[in-house]
């Protein structure tokens, strides 16, 4: 990034020129992934000898974001049917999800070859970037290829907390006492199941590996609903009222 100037090309050219269709000396918010939002006022449009387009944006001014979780939250999400992934990605990451692993699990009704697995997963990181746009995330989380259940789970162990909800579970209190035995920094891997569940198993194999087996009510919900249903309860739980800083310092 030059100093001072911030420089736009592909999809955000086509997007403030012929979208927005906005002319030099209007301002915009630009997010460039470094927990930085840039006040900018457009410049000029430019094309170089090679055709590239470019929006040139001068810095006005410097901000420091907050929209971030203060977890960092990876959600292992067992393969849906149809395109349920669509909505599960765009709404983990408007709820604040770090990072999306989709899951091959063994009650899972999609089977992707790798042709189609590689198109599905340049699908969903469209999907995230758009939706970490509009959420006016600082970053934009990554959807990876598809994982084993075995090789998930074995990654998922590495974080400070490994959760995974099951009907069968302990109580609500168990569920309340391990999400509030978090810290801000920490990490933590959700596990979701598939529309028919985890088998018994993956939950013995997860349990193994040091998974927390957790409950989230007395209803079952669906697999695009549990996802989001974790993150809400967690944003709850950590996220500090923007006012509440301020009067801190």
């Amino acid at each position: 990034m030059p100093e001072g100037r911030i420089l736009l090309s592909g999809a955000d050219y086509n997007h403030i020129r012929n979208v927005l269709r906005m002319r030099p000396g209007e301002q915009l918010l630009i997010s460039s992934g470094d927990n930085f939002d840039y006040l900018c006022a457009i410049s000029g449009y430019e094309e170089d000898a090679s055709g590239q387009q470019t929006v040139v944006c001068r810095i006005l001014k410097t901000d420091v974001r907050t929209s971030e979780l203060p977890l960092h939250v990876t959600l292992y999400q067992g393969l849906p049917k149809g395109d349920k992934m669509d909505l599960i990605v765009q709404k983990c990451i408007e709820l604040g999800v770090e990072r999306i692993v989709p899951v091959a699990m063994r009650r899972s009704v999609v089977k992707l070859d790798e042709r189609k697995s590689q198109a599905k997963v340049t699908r969903w990181n469209a999907i995230a970037e758009a939706a970490a746009n509009q959420s006016k995330r600082s970053r934009i989380p990554e959807v990876t290829p598809v994982m084993r259940f075995e090789e998930a789970a074995a990654q998922a162990a590495k974080a400070s907390l490994f959760l995974l909800p099951y009907e069968s579970a302990e109580g609500m209190r168990y569920t309340r006492e391990v999400l509030g035995s978090l810290n801000p920094g920490d990490t933590v891997s959700v596990f979701i199941g598939p529309e028919g569940g985890f088998s018994p198993e993956e939950v013995g194999f997860s349990r193994e590996k040091g998974a927390k087996i957790v409950t989230l009510g007395r209803r079952i919900l669906r697999t695009e609903t549990a996802g989001m249903m974790i993150l809400s309860i967690l944003t709850y739980l950590y996220e500090d009222d923007e006012e509440e800083e301020k009067e801190d310092k």
